[in-house]
């Protein structure tokens, strides 16, 4: 398996995009509801509300599953450097790292192009990677267990 490119990385982030805005949508209803419906901007229950959504959504795959179902259709999926699917803490690590490689125009991200592994700054931050799956019955059979916390 090889890491994966920056094209197959930006496939699976509009992918989880969709799927990601859709759940901020129904956590943000319960805002509306309770406002009468208009949330006063920079609420910070309402922000803390959608990054722990967002948190949950990533990390919660990452570490059950190593991966999204964006990362899924791409045939992509997360482990650690030796392999393993990623903790919950160390997906934990790679959720902040990702918002940290966003900060500054997408560098981190950027990064992979000119990194000889191919990896983006919350790969290295959290110990993790990216990799290609040659198909669905390859990502099953190479499955590692979670690595013990």
């Amino acid at each position: 398996m090889e890491n994966a490119s920056l094209g197959r990385r930006l496939g699976a982030i509009l992918y989880d995009g969709l799927l990601l805005f859709a759940l901020l949508c129904a956590g943000t209803v319960p805002f509306v509801l309770l406002s009468g419906g208009e949330v006063e901007p920079g609420t910070l229950v309402h922000q803390l509300t959608l990054l722990a959504i967002s948190w949950g959504f990533f990390a919660g795959f990452w570490s059950r599953y190593g991966r999204t179902l964006g990362l899924q259709s791409w045939r992509l999926r997360i482990e650690t450097f030796d392999g393993h699917r990623p903790s919950l803490l160390r997906s934990t690590v790679r959720f902040f790292a990702a918002i940290l490689s966003w900060l500054p125009a997408g560098l981190g991200f950027w990064w992979q192009l000119w990194d000889p592994e191919r990896l983006a700054w919350h790969d290295r931050l959290s110990g993790t990677r990216l990799r290609r799956v040659a198909d669905e019955r390859t990502a099953r059979a190479t499955a590692h267990p979670p690595e013990s916390a």
